[in-house]
């Protein structure tokens, strides 16, 4: 078990109890379209290049949105699983998660109205190698399904504002 990352976990969770205005962050990234599809974007310290495959006019510098989405649920699986289990006291020596997501590229393209744009079905795997018992793995999954935050995104509405600026081009 790592000891370190409990203080952590029961550090972090003690804090926001007595302070609940704590946990109340704001993310931020920014982006910039660099050339056809691809987009450079930056996370705090850490830059990205995010593309479209080459089939569809893209220069394949980088995974596309909707792949980023599907690695996004399935490391915040990952990190769930490794942040409840070591909370809840059950030994994992490893999780891993393959995602696959259903999606009709006629929507994006407006080639039919009726098809949505995004993904029609996601599909994941997770796998845990764990000595722990059925019963303790089924509570992980449980806990771990119902408090992981991109899973919660993608299956509940979240409302969204996008401002449009518009200025000169120079």
């Amino acid at each position: 078990m790592d000891s370190e990352l409990k203080t952590v976990i029961d550090d972090t969770q003690a804090m926001y109890r007595a302070d609940p205005d704590k946990a109340k962050l704001v993310f931020k990234t920014s982006s910039n379209l660099g050339g056809r599809f691809r987009s450079d974007v930056s996370i705090r310290d850490h830059s990205l290049t995010i593309d479209e495959p080459a089939g569809i006019g893209g220069s394949d510098m980088g995974p596309s949105p909707v792949e980023v989405i599907l690695a996004a649920l399935g490391s915040c699986q990952e990190i769930t699983y490794r942040a409840y289990a070591t909370a809840m006291g059950i030994e994992i020596d490893k999780v891993s998660v393959e995602l696959e997501g259903d999606i009709d590229f006629r929507g994006f393209f407006a080639v039919d109205e009726s098809v949505r744009p995004g993904y029609e079905n996601i599909r994941a795997v997770v796998t845990i190698e764990s000595k722990a018992s059925a019963a303790d793995l089924a509570k992980l999954r449980e806990v771990v399904n119902a408090h992981c935050p991109v899973l919660d995104i993608l299956k509940n509405p979240v409302p969204v504002t996008l401002d449009f600026v518009t200025g000169e081009s120079s």
